[in-house]
């Protein structure tokens, strides 16, 4: 795989109520060139919101890439970094607690794992990171906009 580019993603995701409205957002950064992606979900839940910007980001890329992905989401970074995801799939989608949640959106993000050479950064929320800020802000606009 001949990887074109180095990108940065800042990704965030957002509900009212879980589950409830959401939106997810994702940064982009190409050297001098942003671009900025988001949108809205009727009923949804937080985690899947936060998966789904990952997935947006990645999937907005024209070619393989070498990404740096940041997210204050612990959930979608430990189930990388921590190698939760790899365990979830050898056990059958199962985990400690029961059958593993948003199997169809980690399915997706895998595919996407198979194209790209990511690297997963977690972020503070709600710090001073401009550009989390930045996805932060883009995807909690998502869900007023629609009420």
């Amino acid at each position: 795989m001949t990887l074109n580019k180095t990108v940065e993603i800042y990704t965030d995701g957002a509900c009212s109520g879980n589950p409830g409205p959401g939106g997810w957002a994702a940064v982009l950064i190409y050297g001098e060139k942003i671009k900025e992606i988001a949108d809205f979900k009727d009923s949804t839940t937080n985690n899947q919101m936060e998966l789904t910007a990952i997935i947006k980001g990645l999937s907005a890329l024209k070619a393989p890439c070498l990404v740096n992905l940041y997210s204050d989401s612990a959930y979608c970074i430990n189930a990388i970094n921590q190698g939760w995801l790899k365990k979830w799939q050898s056990n059958g989608w199962r985990s400690s607690s029961g059958s593993v949640k948003n199997q169809e959106l980690w399915n997706e993000l895998i595919t996407l794992l198979e194209i790209h050479q990511v690297t997963f950064i977690k972020v503070k929320g709600h710090s001073d990171n401009y550009y989390n800020n930045r996805a932060d802000f883009l995807a909690t606009n998502q869900i007023p906009n629609r009420y």
